[in-house]
């Protein structure tokens, strides 16, 4: 491939990774791979096209691998009262709620199933502990004493 086809490669992949996904930190790292690799062929470096494609797919893995969970630890560093989990955070229900019981509630700006883990009902417009967090499943207790 041509020097400039790995830029609008890289180009495309960062502005997808920036404006379409939700900032994983996936696709930036492949866009700057790709933008290396076509920096090397601009800079006179001539590779075949699978070596090309073997650095990038190398470089990718490694920045991949050595990178991203610096960034994330860089970036929840440094918010103020970040929490890995929202265990022991207290919701409002909206619908009664009986013991195994499960509903759908917005939280946080998600929408959410909250599952009654607990031995009592939760009565409607009351407050309850969220206990355990299951992917997009809130498992939550009553608060009341």
């Amino acid at each position: 491939m041509l020097w400039w086809q790995w830029m609008i490669g890289g180009a495309a992949l960062l502005a997808l990774e920036m404006f379409a996904i939700d900032t994983q930190f996936y696709l930036v790292f492949l866009g700057v791979s790709a933008a290396l690799v076509g920096l090397a062929g601009l800079l006179g470096i001539d590779m075949a096209v699978w070596l090309q494609w073997s650095v990038f797919c190398i470089l990718s893995l490694v920045l991949m691998v050595t990178i991203r969970k610096h960034i994330y630890r860089i970036m929840q560093s440094g918010v103020e009262g970040f929490r890995e989990t929202l265990a022991g955070e207290t919701i409002n229900v909206a619908v009664d709620l009986a013991p195994g019981a499960e509903t759908r509630l917005d939280y946080r700006g998600t929408k959410w199933t909250a599952r009654n883990t607990g031995e009592s009902a939760i009565g409607g417009g009351s407050r309850a502990k969220v206990v355990k967090v299951d992917g997009l499943t809130l498992h939550i207790e009553s608060d009341q004493l």
